[in-house]
């Protein structure tokens, strides 16, 4: 028995949401269309624990995105959909690999330079997909995006993308094995679609849905 699996990247920032044509209300649709019996969301399992202890503290860690609170949750409350959290990161040593950390002052300035003049060709690719920033045109760039980064800085790459993916697309494999021949939604950052893909599409017994139009 098959599971279908879809993957829809999102944009955590309501001004990007808004200037792009991703709403919120634009995802509630896609989500409601997919249908999902399971949505594994880019949360910590740690803060999902205390959202269930207190649904309206939202103090901690600054996560999840936004779209989780004011989208997501209530949606699953709603829909009676299972919420499954599988996002990783380790907080006590997060900031000790930051990209740039180990570069000077000037090095460090002209990376950024860098760094944000990749995304902003990358908002203009994932401006023009149906939907914003779920396409394979996209994501092509966002890995090219994520190789320089690597070449640059290959500890902090490996502990904030490469190790944290690997860990989430495992998260999402152990549901698929306890779901099976349900519709399981992948929720995430938009950045994180190609790594979702990748993962996943080799999977057997998945149908994999990318972009959900």
């Amino acid at each position: 028995m098959n599971t279908t699996v879809g993957i829809l990247g999102m944009v955590h920032n309501e001004a990007m949401r808004q200037k792009y044509n991703c709403t919120l209300e634009f995802y509630k649709k896609l989500i409601l269309e997919f249908s999902p019996d399971v949505i594994c969301g880019e949360v910590h399992p740690s803060s999902w624990e205390l959202y269930l202890k207190d649904t309206t503290y939202k103090g901690y860690r600054g996560e999840p995105a936004s779209e989780y609170w004011e989208l997501i949750f209530p949606l699953i409350e709603e829909n009676n959909i299972e919420f499954i959290p599988v996002d990783w990161f380790e907080l006590d040593i997060w900031s000790n690999f930051a990209p740039f950390i180990n570069f000077t002052e000037a090095q460090s300035n002209d990376l950024k330079q860098k760094l944000s003049e990749l995304e902003e060709k990358a908002k203009f690719i994932g401006s023009q997909c149906p939907i914003p920033f779920n396409s394979l045109e996209y994501d092509e760039f966002t890995k090219q995006r994520y190789n320089w980064l690597y070449q640059v800085s290959p500890d902090s790459t490996n502990v904030h993308w490469i190790c944290r993916n690997q860990i989430m697309i495992q998260r999402i494999r152990n549901a698929v094995k306890k779901h099976k021949g349900k519709r399981i939604l992948c929720t995430a950052g938009n950045d994180h679609n190609y790594c979702y893909y990748d993962g996943l599409k080799n999977e057997k017994n998945i149908n994999l849905m990318y972009p959900l139009r």
